[in-house]
């Protein structure tokens, strides 16, 4: 009697797709099974698993210890962080909207971003501190604010924020193994948005946590921008494409620092910049960057720099939001008036 050799099983794939949310879910779970110094501290993070269910199921997982629910004050929770990275842990705090970050912002600016240098580097500051930011939820005030130029401005700070799925599970763990304080910036309204995850992959090998992306080329016209946008840009080059317009889209991703070769490289192949986010445009990324490409990229410039940006306003009602983001109307109307320049 012949045997019959049974075919060999193929081993389980480890990419997943998977929404942006549950991909930070899976970001921090394998922080905290790779490094048993790494807590998560926020409010409702626990049992509820976060308002987002960003952390839903750590709990029970890892236990209350490590994934800890907190009191309603934000202040209180940087200051818990300050004292846990102190003793070599490396605390992950969930501010729970964007707009409720101001209570803790003395804790961030005063100690956080000052305590490594304070000390000539014998205390470091390994604290994440993710922020839902950014509109498009139809929520009530104070839960659609864009924070990011307040951190980006601090010395002693590292901001970045993920606009895909892939990006924010190996950033997320980018941020946490990073020796210095990172404001991890998390765009809310793309939450729900899937992508392909490879949850097994080693951030040793992932993409540069402070190194912009080419996620489109082209040759007319460079459109920067970041979190929540990088969509709305991407469908904006899309409309272009079928009007004859080539438009190069970059997702910034980090905010401080920033990555100039990328932008500059692009700009001097296409002449001409758009700048656009959801924050204001005044003083905003947007004049850091224009500053800066026209300091290192004057001659090759064909057109003034545009901007496109949220209104200089406080963030309006949810039915308003959508007279105050950007779109991809605005951000071609920017397009068509740099291309058109003479």
């Amino acid at each position: 009697m012949t045997a019959t050799l049974a075919a060999p099983t193929a081993a389980p794939s480890t990419v997943k797709t998977l929404p942006l949310g549950k991909a930070l879910n899976a970001g921090l779970a394998r922080a905290l099974e790779d490094d048993p110094k790494v807590v998560l501290l926020g409010e409702d993070i626990g049992k509820l698993g976060g308002v987002f269910r960003i952390t839903d199921g750590l709990q029970k997982e890892f236990g209350p210890t490590r994934v800890v629910d907190t009191p309603l004050a934000e202040s209180g929770i940087i200051g818990m962080a300050v004292g846990l990275a102190m003793r070599g842990y490396r605390p992950v705090c969930e501010i729970q909207f964007d707009g409720f970050i101001y209570p803790a912002f003395d804790q961030i600016v005063s100690q956080v971003a000052k305590l490594h240098y304070r000390t000539s580097g014998n205390v470091k500051m390994p604290i994440t501190i993710r922020v839902p930011y950014g509109g498009g939820i139809g929520a009530v005030e104070h839960h659609s604010e864009s924070p990011e130029g307040y951190f980006a401005q601090t010395a002693g700070l590292r901001v970045v924020t993920c606009s895909n799925a892939a990006d924010a599970n190996a950033m997320i763990r980018q941020a946490i193994a990073s020796d210095d304080p990172v404001l991890f910036f998390e765009p809310k309204r793309r939450y729900w948005q899937k992508g392909e995850v490879d949850v097994a992959a080693s951030i040793e090998n992932a993409y540069p946590l402070h190194k912009a992306r080419v996620v489109r080329e082209g040759i007319d016209a460079t459109v920067v921008t970041y979190g929540p946008l990088v969509t709305t840009a991407l469908q904006a080059a899309d409309i272009a494409a079928g009007e004859g317009r080539s438009i190069e889209v970059i997702d910034l991703r980090s905010l401080s620092p920033l990555d100039m070769d990328t932008i500059a490289a692009s700009v001097r192949k296409t002449g001409r910049l758009v700048v656009t986010h959801e924050a204001s445009t005044f003083m905003g990324i947007g004049a850091e960057i224009a500053a800066r490409v026209q300091d290192q990229c004057f001659y090759h410039l064909e057109a003034p720099i545009q901007r496109v940006g949220g209104f200089t306003i406080p963030y309006p009602p949810a039915k308003l939001e959508e007279h105050f983001l950007p779109d991809a109307d605005r951000i071609l109307d920017a397009v068509d008036r740099t291309i058109d320049a003479r």
